[in-house]
């Protein structure tokens, strides 16, 4: 391919591609969206959103210096963190929703933004079940606690904690709701009508994205939410259609996924987070209850083409306190999971791309997640990016510049880019 001099190629686009530009550089197309690197912002929760009032979970201008931001340095989707699909979904007061019309309005605000600089915009579409109605973590680390739980006083929702089971025994951290240390409300147990209202609610919140101009939509499945609850039989303890079997414990994502797709254009990609396990294999809790795990990821993963989802992004962990790696920590072994269940699908010729997540700070890192060889192997498709953008706004300048590949800077920053020796 020739050089590009177009004023108007993408920022973040190399303007030489050969033999020897790493797939990290390279476009991917995914239904009708072109992603120009395979550089992705994750979500991340910034718990910046009035709690209450006409602009309750509505996103705010922050947004645009954020993850608009993100794009506007070159990188090829920002993902709106975690949004809540009804008002006692959302993770914290403070997240975003996207259940009435002044939400939808500001996200259609922030995608526009995102557009205008060339990129494409996606939300994540969430509830939190159990570990819903806290307060956010800057708060939290106030008092002296990892998670503190949001009251009524503090706009919280402590009698609408849902989860798939209920109970005492059923507190994400463990701790009674007497122990003034503890960080989570004791769920109750969702009845069958509420279960099919949140099926409900994620398809009316796609809709909603997708009038907005939203140009992907993702289903949070992971992190120890509702979804990852109803998977896992450590926090699902269900009799009825919903528990037990992993055809149960599956029937919830699967009606969700159902209902999204259902709602949105045949264009639009749908991506599906996940935690590729609990991390509990090997605990007591988890040999006697069993718990949700690789084999469990790459089982739901071969059905996932069918059901018409384009993406899963891989992650893991944070349905259990006592789990051998959280969320934040599992690093490297998130890429090595995604590459086991990248390398399942390509044996069994099932379509569906595949991303990680986790502690992918350095270019070479990214760059060898997704390099191709020459039997078009890798790891993952594509990278989601989250703690180093919040380091490093140019870290997609940064990581072309180690990789040796000259990529197209937003005409208003174009001075300052580094001059390149001539050849």
């Amino acid at each position: 391919m020739g050089r590009k001099t177009s004023f108007h190629v993408p920022v973040g686009t190399p303007l030489q591609v050969t033999d020897q530009t790493p797939t990290l550089f390279r476009p991917l197309k995914i239904r009708s969206v072109t992603l120009r690197n395979r550089i992705c912002v994750s979500p991340m929760c910034q718990y910046s959103l009035a709690s209450s009032g006409a602009s309750v979970g509505a996103l705010t201008p922050l947004y645009y210096t954020t993850i608009g931001h993100y794009v506007f340095k070159g990188a090829a989707l920002a993902m709106v963190e975690a949004t809540g699909v009804n008002y006692a979904g959302r993770i914290s007061p403070k997240c975003p929703g996207l259940w009435n019309d002044t939400q939808e309005e500001s996200l259609r605000s922030l995608a526009s933004f995102i557009h205008s600089v060339g990129g494409v915009c996606g939300v994540q579409l969430s509830h939190g079940g159990r570990k819903s109605s806290t307060q956010p973590p800057l708060v939290a680390a106030e008092l002296g606690l990892y998670s503190a739980r949001a009251d009524a006083k503090d706009d919280g929702w402590p009698e609408d904690v849902v989860g798939p089971s209920g109970g005492i025994d059923q507190v994400w951290d463990g701790k009674r709701p007497d122990d003034p240390t503890g960080g989570y409300h004791s769920p109750r147990e969702m009845t069958v009508e509420e279960i099919q209202s949140v099926v409900d609610d994620f398809a009316k919140s796609a809709q909603r994205a997708v009038r907005a101009g939203v140009d992907v939509v993702e289903i949070h499945g992971a992190h120890g939410y509702l979804l990852h609850q109803f998977l896992s039989p450590l926090t699902n303890r269900r009799t009825d259609a919903y528990g037990g079997s992993f055809g149960n414990r599956t029937r919830l994502l699967i009606e969700i996924i159902k209902s999204v797709r259902s709602v949105v254009p045949d264009t639009m990609p749908v991506f599906l987070r996940v935690s590729a396990t609990d991390w509990m294999e090997e605990t007591d809790l988890g040999r006697t209850l069993g718990s949700w795990d690789e084999q469990s990821t790459i089982r739901l993963a071969m059905m996932l083409p069918d059901l018409g989802v384009d993406l899963m992004d891989v992650s893991s962990g944070g349905n259990h306190h006592a789990a051998r790696y959280n969320v934040f920590d599992a690093g490297v072994r998130q890429a090595e999971i995604a590459s086991r269940v990248r390398a399942a699908l390509r044996t069994a010729h099932k379509s569906l791309l595949i991303g990680t997540v986790g502690c992918i700070t350095e270019a070479t890192t990214a760059r060898d997640i997704v390099q191709l060889d020459s039997l078009g192997a890798a790891a993952a498709d594509v990278v989601f990016v989250g703690r180093q953008f919040l380091r490093d706004p140019d870290f997609v300048f940064h990581a072309a510049e180690e990789l040796g590949v000259d990529v197209q800077w937003p005409p208003q920053t174009r001075r300052a880019k580094p001059a390149r020796p001539s050849l």
